[in-house]
């Protein structure tokens, strides 16, 4: 059984947290009656192991059970709680499934029972006084409740809440377990805790205090004069704001640690005076475009600064970024350190490689996991001792054996592909390392970061001279002959024809057609001129099926999302997605820039369901309508929301727990200017800015010590 984490002095210190908030900070195992095996089951639910992870897991409805009537009283669709005496009991048929059926009657009227499972009708016996709670509703001339919610004896009726809590469930773990889980685990709460929101606030609002708020949420029966009427409701709703203000008030001061402490880590200033960029643009032979030009000096001058630099540089596809990789990789090794990118698959790794090869004035050291024997060995070396003054790779590059002799400079290419861990890892395998991420599509996640202003953005522009807009058409899957006949009429005229499916065989979960089943309808209609490209392809065989695409021995290429980053074929033309609404559309836009590379018009197809539904269709009209980068990511944006920014989500909407979206819209900006006075621009910029002792626990309790770092991670 794991410990609780340490409560340290630059996190809630004192006595008074150690003593009081280890026990809700311990894993749920801690609870009495809780095995090892609940545990699993309620960290499920509660999406975390403590204790106070299943407290901030709040009911989901409240079920009122107050009405008591008596039986004459009943009337059918209302929910009650009653008591009688058992007057009969009829088993179904054998082998039928019909359910037992008991007679309750209490002197005004009777009321039949119905249990389709065994266990409970054998707790019913002939003549005793039972209480049970309900939906009452009515089965021709009688009145029923079918498998009551509750069944105990009439002397323990007082045991059935009168406003009963229904949290969420997972296979194996009923309610009765949660209901005790969190009984006990309300007893762990301490009596009191500091308060850190303002008296003046919590005063306007009418809010309890945080114990009580989630006491009130998880037990409303505790709420004063909830005996009768609904005012208990309006008492319920300020709890929640309470607790969702709460949430958002510690999301809002981690963002700020966040950007303190990223301003405040400790930088080194990159300059350098330009001989092996200049050495560089010789040997490319073009001058750079003036938004290259831009983006460049944007992160140089970010490289000179004495602080750490974090920088998005997004470009479409075949704007430049890579040159103005190259350049800024130049200028920390001008300033005596190494540069690293990190491209997320072998194949764009090792076309970076032979470009920066081709081009860099200084050794380039290529590593990935194919790499094997003397040659890792050789590479690993060069890294270390710092011959190798340029390095790309893959994934392979963030592995602990790989170490560098003084990394100044990381570029992470096509960084949704990455996780945070991933990209956390390569900045901190040097001192004091500058990050420099790249996209043709940002993900919500960076998205939003760069919203809050911690990672500024260089843009680059426009495309190459010469290269078209994609003409982008949607067209439901019903028309696939035609398309199959508007490709054959294409493949007369020389075009070259990518096919993305998204599934490699054929899957009975998912009703869409597969790679090698799509390759196979195409080689029948087309013949041999149809080639495959799939990850469960040995590497050589898929680098083989590329290389005749691109030398145009096949003229269809079915892939999936391999070819989505790293494949240039310039004389590829038609970019056919089937199922697109499958797909994200960071994924979207990166598989359509796999044409117009050329200067030939260029043509993405997206076939897609019939049955589209209102959010898919507005994913699949936003890229038929753009391919700006940016304005997919802000519609995608909008459509997943940007993850969590203090965490390792990197889309969907923040990890709220107690903020409903309707309390995000309404409470936002007030825990916003709850975390500026809290921690105010003006304070001193340093790794572990000075808060209140009642800030510090909230970021402990809502486990936002961590965010910093994570932050860091872009």
């Amino acid at each position: 059984m794991s410990s609780p984490p340490p409560i340290t002095s630059a996190s809630a210190p004192g006595p008074f947290d150690r003593a009081s908030l280890s026990v809700i900070l311990a894993p749920l195992e801690t609870l009495p009656g809780v095995s090892t095996a609940r545990a699993k089951l309620l960290s499920r639910i509660a999406g975390g192991s403590r204790v106070l992870d299943l407290l901030f897991c709040l009911p989901e409805s409240v079920v009122d059970r107050r009405l008591r009537p008596t039986l004459a009283q009943l009337r059918p669709d209302t929910i009650a709680t009653i008591s009688g005496t058992v007057q009969d009991i009829r088993a179904p048929a054998p082998r039928t499934r019909q359910p037992w059926r008991v007679t309750l009657a209490d002197g005004t009227g009777q009321l039949e029972l119905a249990f389709f499972s065994k266990w409970q009708a054998e707790k019913v016996v002939l003549g005793e006084s039972i209480a049970a709670s309900g939906k009452v509703e009515r089965f021709g001339e009688r009145l029923c409740m079918t498998s009551p919610d509750y069944l105990l004896p009439a002397r323990s009726a007082d045991r059935i809440p009168g406003l009963d809590p229904v949290w969420p469930l997972t296979a194996g773990l009923f309610a009765g377990n949660v209901r005790s889980a969190m009984t006990a685990a309300l007893t762990r709460l301490p009596a009191t805790l500091p308060e850190w929101h303002e008296a003046a606030l919590i005063k306007k609002k009418g809010w309890p205090d945080f114990i009580t708020a989630l006491t009130w949420m998880h037990f409303p029966d505790r709420i004063p004069g909830s005996e009768a009427g609904d005012a208990w409701r309006a008492q319920q709703t300020r709890a929640q704001a309470r607790l969702a203000c709460d949430e958002l008030l510690a999301d809002q001061l981690a963002t700020r640690i966040a950007l303190h402490a990223s301003r405040a880590r400790p930088g080194r200033s990159l300059r350098g005076d330009g001989h092996l960029q200049r050495q560089a643009l010789a040997a490319f032979g073009h001058t750079p475009t003036p938004g290259q030009k831009k983006a460049l000096a944007e992160i140089e001058a970010d490289m000179a600064a004495p602080y750490r630099m974090s920088r998005l540089l997004q470009g479409d596809v075949g704007a430049g970024k890579t040159l103005v990789a190259l350049l800024a990789m130049l200028r920390a090794v001008e300033a005596g350190t190494q540069g690293a990118l990190m491209a997320p698959t072998e194949i764009l790794a090792r076309q970076h490689a032979a470009t920066f090869a081709r081009l860099s004035p200084v050794p380039v050291a290529f590593l990935s996991s194919s790499v094997k024997g003397k040659a890792r060995k050789k590479a690993m070396q060069e890294i270390e001792d710092g011959t190798a003054r340029l390095v790309i790779g893959t994934h392979a590059l963030v592995q602990e054996t790989v170490k560098f002799a003084d990394l100044g400079l990381a570029v992470i290419d096509e960084q949704h592909r990455f996780g945070v861990e991933q990209r956390l890892t390569l900045v901190e395998k040097g001192p004091a390392t500058d990050m420099l991420v790249m996209t043709a599509t940002p993900i919500p996640r960076t998205l939003l970061i760069t919203r809050f202003g911690d990672m500024q953005i260089s843009r680059l522009d426009g495309k190459p001279a010469g290269r078209k807009p994609v003409r982008t058409s949607l067209h439901t899957i019903s028309v696939m002959d035609e398309v199959i006949e508007g490709l054959a009429r294409a493949l007369t005229k020389g075009a070259q024809i990518f096919w993305v499916c998204p599934l490699v065989s054929e899957s009975e979960a998912l009703d869409i057609a597969a790679a090698e089943a799509r390759q196979a309808a195409l080689l029948e209609r087309f013949g041999e001129v149809v080639g495959l490209a799939h990850g469960r392809q040995d590497a050589n065989v898929r680098e083989e099926a590329l290389q005749e695409f691109a030398q145009g021995k096949t003229r269809i290429l079915v892939a999936t999302t391999v070819i989505e980053v790293g494949v240039d074929v310039p004389t590829a033309t038609i970019m056919v997605i089937e199922h697109a609404e499958r797909f994200g559309l960071a994924q979207l836009h990166q598989l359509r820039g796999r044409v117009g590379r050329g200067s030939a018009a260029s043509y993405c197809l997206m076939l897609h369901d019939e049955g589209l539904g209102l959010t898919a269709r507005r994913r699949l009209t936003c890229l038929r309508e753009t391919e700006d980068g940016f304005l997919i990511a802000d519609e995608d944006f909008r459509l997943r929301g940007g993850g969590d920014m203090t965490g390792r989500r990197q889309s969907g909407l923040p990890e709220y727990r107690m903020a409903p979206e309707i309390l995000v819209d309404m409470l936002l900006e007030t825990a916003h200017a709850e975390a500026e006075k809290l921690l105010p621009d003006t304070a001193p910029l340093t790794a572990a800015p000075p808060l209140p002792l009642a800030a510090k626990i909230l970021l402990l309790l809502f486990n936002k010590t961590d965010a910093a770092r994570i932050f860091a991670g872009g």
